[in-house]
């Protein structure tokens, strides 16, 4: 699978790759306010290319349960700047983590890759923008808003209705001009599924699979895993690569993840588990 990036680039997901998150904000549940000004920015873009990532997102709006909503100049504030520093400084696939459509048209503009969006593009004008600019598009699934999804999702499948969601929004973004070939999915981990629901989307991610785009997916230091082993944010590094390394074997294409340096070695292994070992 390959996805058409801006410059006459590509990016080549026969083999699964990592996703380094960069939160410009100061209120996410894992890393806020570590990496915020330009200087820290840069650094830690650097650290973890260094390490193995192949592609960064920015974001600057936490999408964490109960965050609050922040306004779009504060977001651009956050993010547009950053997007423009990491395209001078650094060779490396940027993508934009944000539901609206006034920042990813601006975040394309100052050089980002991929728009990255959690509510699938339903902001007004978001599906007729990646068509214009026809950059690759990551469509989340979310079962109600940031602020209130934790409360009590309910679903009677959530493996089978996480996927009719995603075919319809993919569906959509075809008949407005996104080509096929530009559209990943991600079902959500953590956004509006209790901890039953996200180990019954892992289990059955290979479902997603059928649906025949990359899958990229973000469990990452996430409460499906604080939860389940009654751990605290800053040790749950161990379930995150057991999840990463489960997503892999299943065929995720893309991990999304705040430790990419371990995630890189786990996702080794299980690259060569799946598809051999090419050297030895």
């Amino acid at each position: 699978m390959l996805l058409q990036l801006p410059r006459a680039r590509q990016l080549d997901l026969s083999r699964p790759k990592v996703m380094g998150i960069l939160n410009m904000t100061p209120d996410s549940f894992s890393d806020g306010g570590c990496f915020v000004g330009q200087d820290a920015a840069l650094a830690q873009a650097t650290a973890m290319l260094d390490a193995g990532a192949m592609i960064l997102d920015i974001g600057g709006e936490s999408t964490r349960p109960g965050a609050e909503d922040v306004s779009v100049q504060q977001e651009l504030d956050r993010v547009i700047p950053v997007i423009e520093l990491l395209r001078k400084e650094l060779d490396c696939v940027i993508s934009i983590d944000s539901c609206k459509t006034a920042v990813m048209r601006e975040a394309v503009k100052a050089g980002a890759d991929i728009l990255n969006d959690i509510k699938a593009l339903q902001d007004e004008g978001a599906v007729e923008l990646a068509a214009q600019t026809q950059v690759p598009v990551c469509l989340m699934h979310m079962q109600g808003q940031p602020r209130t999804m934790q409360q009590a999702p309910q679903y009677s499948d959530v493996v089978k209705e996480v996927s009719q969601f995603l075919q319809q929004r993919a569906d959509v973004c075809i008949q407005a001009g996104v080509a096929a070939g530009q559209i990943m999915l991600d079902p959500g981990f953590g956004f509006g599924k209790s901890l039953v629901h996200n180990y019954q989307l892992l289990s059955g991610l290979s479902a997603l699979l059928e649906l025949n785009y990359p899958v990229l997916v973000g469990m990452s230091r996430k409460s499906m895993i604080g939860q389940l082993l009654e751990l605290p944010t800053d040790q749950r590094l161990a379930g995150s690569l057991a999840c990463a390394t489960i997503a892999v074997m299943q065929g995720a294409h893309i991990i999304r993840v705040h430790d990419v340096k371990e995630t890189v070695q786990a996702v080794a292994v299980a690259q060569a588990a799946l598809f051999g070992v090419e050297h030895g």
